[in-house]
């Protein structure tokens, strides 16, 4: 380990948010009420437990790891990103070996671990639907693609990642044990179907707001979301029917100065009464496989992993492999 005094110093000659002195460390994540929450039942307690002082930075940034990594001047300990990035970024030589003689990776639930991440929490992409402002509301990734039936303005995710491909595949009566590789070309075609019909939202809150509002009475959706509308009044139907899957993972940048600490803190977060606090006060899936026994009943029956029976795991190895390609056919499918 390098000399403290000598990281302290280094550390003190710079000004900008986002660079921690040795004794304290960065965790960077999206913001908005996730990190709010990550922050209060994570970073807080751990805070309490060590005397480490957790700095909040952000937005993830994808870009910005790989310039720190390569710069060697990495200035975020533990940051919160999507499960497909971390797998290709461990292999991308970008993140550091997690130490699991630090974090007991056999109580976590083994999908959302790898040598370089462990999962922050997960979700589900789900049917909403306002109740109140359509005549009916829809069922199944078909009837999310039949304008005929359920006309008018559905909300999708605006990014490309697990989700929507795999929602078109779906409500195009692919098998959801069939889905891999994916098949783009009939993908596409199928969004090509709804696209007039589509709004985009780019974050939690404004898919919320679509929804809310009826500008966009029914689509996809993460879960959490809906669970935290419907807690404002509004009067939410989820469907659970194929709701696909897809986690946020916990990594740490490879030349990190604070890797002991960074350990730590991936070990708190991810213990069973940390995760299962944040999972209460975000209605996301906990990965600790202890959380769901500490938590409210009534509850837990909101989260994905009470609803296994029709539930589509998206495939972080296939994404992370065709992650790059993906995005540059999606994002020129949606400029044209």
């Amino acid at each position: 380990m390098k000399n403290r005094i000598a990281i302290a110093l280094l550390s003190a000659a710079f000004s900008f948010a986002g660079v921690a002195h040795a004794e304290d460390m960065v965790f960077t994540s999206w913001g908005g009420t996730t990190q709010d929450a990550q922050k209060t039942n994570w970073a807080d307690g751990f805070t309490e437990a060590t005397k480490i002082t957790v700095t909040q930075d952000g937005p993830t940034d994808y870009g910005k790891i790989k310039a720190m990594v390569e710069a060697g001047n990495v200035t975020w300990d533990v940051v919160d990103v999507e499960g497909d990035y971390a797998v290709q970024a461990g292999k991308l030589g970008l993140l550091e070996p997690l130490d699991f003689t630090i974090i007991d990776k056999t109580k976590l639930d083994p999908r959302f671990v790898t040598d370089f991440s462990v999962g922050s929490f997960y979700y589900s992409f789900v049917i909403g639907c306002n109740k109140d402002a359509v005549a009916a509301c829809p069922k199944t990734w078909a009837d999310v693609f039949d304008t005929a039936k359920f006309p008018g303005k559905r909300a999708f995710y605006k990014w490309s990642a697990p989700g929507v491909i795999e929602a078109a595949l779906l409500a195009d009566g692919v098998a959801a044990d069939k889905l891999y590789p994916l098949d783009l070309d009939r993908a596409f075609k199928k969004l090509d179907t709804i696209k007039g019909d589509i709004i985009w939202w780019d974050s939690g809150a404004q898919s919320q707001q679509l929804l809310a509002s009826a500008e966009a009475p029914f689509g996809s959706f993460w879960n959490g979301r809906l669970t935290a509308l419907a807690a404002t009044g509004v009067t939410v139907e989820t469907s659970w029917t194929n709701n696909i899957t897809a986690a946020d993972a916990l990594v740490v940048p490879k030349g990190t100065k604070n890797k002991d600490a960074a350990m730590k803190f991936i070990a708190h977060a991810t213990d069973a009464m940390s995760q299962a606090n944040f999972a209460t006060a975000t209605g996301y899936a906990p990965i600790n496989l202890g959380s769901t026994e500490l938590m409210d009943g009534e509850l837990r029956q909101t989260l994905p992993d009470m609803q296994a029976e029709t539930q589509v795991n998206a495939d972080m190895d296939y994404w992370a492999e065709h992650r790059d390609e993906i995005g540059t056919r999606w994002y020129a499918w949606q400029a044209q």
